[in-house]
């Protein structure tokens, strides 16, 4: 297989404005937004419409040209062509939005981690029902609109097939009951899409996927969490209590579940997101790292023959080499799902080595850093960062899951995940 990592003209000067747009704008309103717990609508609003100028859904995932719903799927070789490089144009716009401040990525406005199944396994009448929603952006009286997506529950995070939130028909109506924490935009969100099983002893062949609507009887918000990181970010616990969905909000139909459908469309909107999430990562690990070695240039001449400089070379190269490989790797994830090519591997390993290096990158530049680094007043983002960072070696399945998808994968004689 030939691998094209040459990005066109535009794609590169794209790149270039929102990279500008971090430095001026976005990072010097991060500890704000720290400390604050959030981040004005108005700016959310104007950064969504940004996006949608832009004629990528990268920044909003899912809000773009698919918002309006006209368009289907992309089951056919055309449309994909159409969105060629849209995957890889996402990671570039996640690194550098992330490099400014990664909460503001997960609080843009529109389908968020919803879309992805929405789009893989929903009807042509549910994605025209469901993302018609998040399309007023340009009227300033129309409320900001968010997708969530709800897997995880109290007992079954990593363990997909573990789920214990419950789902049974009853008429014209699916009755769901049970929790799902960390949900990212779960309090405000419109729609989001909830996993449950029909019988647990059935394992992932029990899974079923609905949109369950804000304001639906039986469907509330439990706490919004108080976090180590990325505290500019809504995370919040939804409880279902006999919540009554209505059988057309069962994502895909009857027929999508005659076998494992329900799981796998959990696993394709994992396929999608983990290459994002991971160049959210390196965005953090390149902001640290860029910080340390112009504060080690500041401070030490590691031309000079001392013992403790030559140590500090060979870190800030070791957090450099980590995290080109993992770019690499996340590059080539995102490319293989603009070309259609399955990338479930790809994705694990690229989500799974960003993480590290990127917590490494972190790491190292609070232990180089020092006392001055770490708690002077004009270096409080080195301590944002080593906050943000852990969650992305545990959300969208964590460092030992994705190991665990890669080895499974790589070893014919494992059954396939």
């Amino acid at each position: 297989m030939t691998i094209e990592f040459s990005f066109s003209k535009k794609h590169l000067e794209m790149r270039e404005g929102i990279r500008g747009l971090a430095k001026s704008v976005i990072r010097p309103q991060a500890l704000a937004w720290d400390r604050a717990g959030g981040i004005p609508e108005d700016f959310l609003r104007n950064m969504a419409r940004l996006a949608t100028s832009m004629g990528s859904n990268a920044m909003t995932s899912g809000l773009g040209d698919e918002s309006d719903g006209a368009r289907a799927d992309l089951a056919d070789a055309g449309d994909r062509k159409k969105k060629l490089g849209a995957n890889l144009f996402g990671v570039l716009a996640a690194e550098e939005l992330s490099w400014g401040d990664p909460g503001l990525l997960l609080c843009l406005p529109g389908p968020g981690l919803g879309g992805p199944p929405v789009r893989a396994s929903g009807t042509p009448e549910q994605k025209k029902r469901f993302f018609s929603v998040f399309k007023d952006l340009h009227d300033d009286a129309a409320p900001l609109q968010w997708g969530a997506y709800g897997l995880t529950e109290p007992a079954a995070g990593s363990d997909v097939a573990g789920i214990r939130a419950t789902c049974r028909k009853d008429g014209k109506h699916w009755v769901l009951s049970g929790r799902k924490c960390y949900i990212t935009n779960g309090a405000r969100a419109a729609w989001t899409v909830i996993f449950a099983t029909i019988d647990p002893s059935l394992g992932r062949a029990g899974h079923r996927a609905f949109v369950v609507e804000k304001g639906t009887p039986g469907f509330s918000v439990g706490r919004i969490e108080d976090k180590m990181g990325l505290r500019a970010s809504e995370t919040a616990e939804l409880v279902l209590e006999d919540c009554r969905v209505p059988e057309e909000n069962l994502l895909g139909g009857e027929e999508k579940y005659v076998s494992k459908e329900g799981f796998m469309t959990a696993m394709k909107t994992f396929d999608n997101t983990r290459p994002l999430v991971g160049a959210m990562a390196l965005g953090i690990g390149r902001a640290a790292y860029e910080y340390t070695c112009e504060f080690v240039k500041k401070n030490y001449v590691l031309s000079r023959p001392v013992p403790r400089y030559a140590a500090i070379a060979e870190r800030l190269a070791r957090v450099g080499r980590g995290l080109e490989a993992a770019r690499t790797l996340t590059w080539r994830a995102a490319w293989l799902a603009d070309e259609g090519e399955p990338n479930a591997k790809e994705a694990s390993m690229s989500k799974a080595m960003a993480g590290q290096a990127a917590i490494r990158a972190c790491i190292e530049a609070v232990e180089i850093c020092g006392a001055e680094g770490s708690i002077a007043k004009d270096h409080q983002l080195l301590e944002k960062w080593f906050r943000d960072i852990k969650v992305y070696d545990i959300f969208e399945g964590t460092g030992q899951i994705q190991r665990i998808v890669i080895s499974k994968r790589l070893l014919s004689d494992l059954k396939a995940f």
